[in-house]
């Protein structure tokens, strides 16, 4: 019950992007179509469900034991750019339309502050290695389905009249807030 609890408040409760502001770069750089914003949501799974796992593990087992707790943010970073690193390599051998839409916001994976925020808060709250695998898992997931579910309104937008003065960047964040809004209804869920 208690990882069923982790999981619900990782992609709703909390989401990632619409409730705690992290990983903003690729919500608002990727979200143009549903399929490159799905590429970009898998690959977040791949690497933060990942780095999750191996940071755990190498926090827990490694860092704890040899007392070294203050390199966690840096040994973490190293991790996460070897995963995206991976992701990136795979994608440009097996998937390569997807490699080319995704551009420059695949190697910004490395980078992006969700990925090592959501590392930092499982060692934050205490998670064991199971809870913060499945902490960084439900976190991919709800970054993905909030990516997916701006890209398809962004493609709907497309075809309706909005007056000049919000066209491009300031309607997406308009309804960038309003989904906000929206996911903040969960917040009563807890």
């Amino acid at each position: 019950m208690e990882l069923l609890m982790i999981g619900i408040g990782a992609a709703f409760i909390n989401n990632v992007v619409l409730s705690q502001f992290l990983g903003l770069c690729p919500f608002l750089g990727v979200s143009k179509k549903i399929d490159t914003a799905a590429g970009m949501g898998g690959a977040v799974i791949f690497v933060l469900t990942l780095s999750s796992l191996v940071t755990s593990l190498i926090y827990q087992f490694i860092l704890v034991p040899l007392d070294m707790t203050y390199l966690q943010t840096i040994v973490f970073i190293l991790v996460i750019a070897a995963l995206v690193q991976f992701v990136e390599m795979f994608l440009k051998k097996v998937m390569p339309p997807l490699y080319n839409a995704l551009g420059v916001y695949l190697p910004l994976i490395t980078t992006n502050c969700a990925v090592l925020g959501i590392a930092l808060i499982n060692v934050q709250n205490g998670y064991n290695v199971l809870e913060g695998t499945i902490n960084g898992f439900a976190t991919a997931v709800g970054f993905t389905v909030s990516i997916v579910i701006l890209a398809g309104l962004r493609e709907k937008m497309e075809y309706n009249d909005i007056p000049k003065a919000f066209k491009g960047f300031p309607i997406v964040l308009l309804t960038a807030g309003l989904m906000a809004i929206a996911f903040f209804g969960f917040s009563g869920l807890k």
